[in-house]
């Protein structure tokens, strides 16, 4: 794997580059719709593929460990070929997941014992098999084992926690060394930068990933509650330690507004459960701001969803219909107002991109946050 950087933009610290894997390449910035359990939900992959035009989505490990199971992904040749989807797949780490299960893990040197929210069964994620699962799982870039510490938390907590990361990254560097890819195709890891809002620990943490010259470098720990202008500090520190020549992954980031702020200091690559949860709960996303398609004003609007979208069901399909669809209950509903919102995600950082590449982003990003937040 390898990344070209085509251009920064000289009024910002806005990026376009190309990353190249053994299943494609990745036109950055990009935005990685995410697949927590092997699909992206009420989304087929031929949408994925052809209205979305995803160049790469995201899995799991904490849930494909638990389900299917690596067994059954081992037998079909990992999780490209179990989900028929040929261009590159991320996976976190299970990290988070293993973070939001407060009452039910516990955190250690050797790793992160938890029971299963399925059937409370007790496992044991070490840095070293956490990559081992990531291995079987053959996504092409895959995650640090990390601890995410919670929002806010004493700086002593936080601190602990970064070393903790830090030696867990170690071990996982060092297993990554003893293993081979299962599959014929290269796998890239990144590290995580942790440190909580605490600017010290930030650069601290940056510092020391910085250092070990990854393929690709992960900023974790943030849009976990936080002023979203801390998030946005954070980001623009550690953007200015993290080598230029590497791509930057700003985890669980986040809404437009947060998407179009942090490219512009300089992140290339996001994921983010919204557009697809906010799909299923009515709410859609638009370039003159936000839907509630569940508000009784729309019931007798008759005029497109979304006329600019590049989601033909957006253009087909009126405010009004898709109103009685979510009102109804019908599954329909899910499925287009999904593929509405991450097709206007994917359109948003390929505007983006255009925008860097041709000089006029800032003058853009700035007339566009004017209405993106806005509540129709």
């Amino acid at each position: 794997m390898h990344f070209e950087l085509l251009k920064t933009d000289p009024a910002t610290g806005a990026r376009a580059g190309l990353l190249h894997t053994d299943h494609g390449v990745i036109e950055t910035p990009t935005f990685m719709p995410v697949g927590t359990a092997g699909t992206v939900k009420a989304v087929h992959f031929q949408e994925l593929e052809e209205v979305v035009n995803a160049d790469i989505i995201l899995g799991n490990t904490y849930h494909l460990y638990l389900r299917p199971g690596l067994e059954v992904l081992q037998g079909a040749g990992g999780l490209h070929k179990f989900e028929s989807w040929n261009r590159p797949i991320l996976t976190d780490s299970g990290g988070y997941q293993v973070f939001s299960l407060a009452a039910r893990r516990k955190i250690t040197e050797e790793g992160a014992s938890f029971q299963s929210h399925i059937d409370g069964s007790r496992h044991l994620f070490s840095p070293e098999r956490v990559v081992d699962i990531q291995r079987i799982i053959g996504a092409d870039i895959i995650m640090a084992f990390d601890e995410c510490p919670p929002w806010p938390a004493e700086k002593e907590y936080v601190e602990r926690s970064m070393h903790l990361t830090h030696r867990w990254l170690e071990r996982c560097r060092q297993r990554m060394r003893e293993t081979e890819p299962l599959y014929g195709h290269q796998q890239a890891l990144f590290p995580i930068v942790q440190g909580g809002t605490y600017p010290e620990l930030r650069q601290a943490s940056a510092e020391y990933i910085a250092r070990l010259d990854a393929d690709g470098n992960a900023i974790g720990g943030l849009s976990v509650g936080e002023p979203a202008e801390d998030m946005y500090r954070m980001s623009e520190m550690v953007c200015g330690i993290l080598p230029a020549d590497k791509p930057r992954y700003l985890m669980g980031v986040g809404t437009p507004t947060n998407i179009l702020e942090n490219i512009h200091l300089g992140i290339d690559m996001f994921d983010c459960v919204m557009p697809t949860r906010s799909g299923r709960t009515a709410q859609l996303f638009t370039r003159v701001g936000i839907l509630n398609m569940r508000n009784a004003k729309w019931q007798q609007d008759h005029s497109p969803i979304d006329p600019e979208s590049s989601a033909p069901t957006s253009r087909r399909h009126s405010k009004a219909y898709l109103r009685h669809l979510y009102i109804s209950g019908e599954m329909l509903a899910s499925q287009i107002g999904t593929l509405h919102n991450l097709a206007f995600y994917l359109e948003l950082v390929r505007e983006a991109r255009r925008r860097i590449l041709d000089g006029s982003f800032k003058t853009w990003k700035t007339t566009l946050l004017g209405t993106l937040d806005q509540r129709l």
